[in-house]
């Protein structure tokens, strides 16, 4: 069974779409294995995107990310990496499908509701640094 990183971002905290979100992972049969909100500090948030350290969004994205709670799963079940991307859709809103989370909510791309983490890799490393071993259901 796969585990992945599920954010919540600001933006959807701040709508109100957290139980949404949510119930959308838990219809299609995945586990949330952990679950916490919180503020999460610069730091965090720099060490979460580091690989795009450099880039002309890292800053924008850092600060977005670190300017209200979100919330931080690690959602765990069949096929969970690809799955949960597929259910977030696309990042450009224009390019979400309808019935996707992007696709029904977002309005602009660069307050996309949430993150999913890519891959099984990015994954690992990703829940190692919102989760200790020991906040993980197993």
């Amino acid at each position: 069974m796969e585990q992945t990183l599920v954010l919540i971002k600001p933006d959807a905290v701040k709508r109100g779409l957290i139980g949404e979100i949510i119930r959308r992972f838990e219809n299609r049969t995945l586990e949330i294995k952990a679950l916490k909100i919180l503020q999460p500090s610069k730091q965090l948030v720099e060490k979460h995107y580091e690989a795009h350290r450099g880039k002309p969004f890292f800053d924008g994205v850092v600060e977005f990310m670190s300017s209200g709670p979100l919330v931080a799963m690690v959602i765990a079940g069949e096929n969970a990496v690809p799955l949960v991307r597929q259910m977030m859709g696309a990042l450009d809103p224009l390019q979400a499908a309808p019935g996707t989370i992007r696709g029904d909510f977002t309005l602009i791309t660069s307050e996309n509701l949430v993150h999913g983490s890519d891959s099984l890799e990015s994954a690992e490393t990703e829940i190692a640094i919102w989760f200790r071993p020991e906040e993980i259901l197993a």
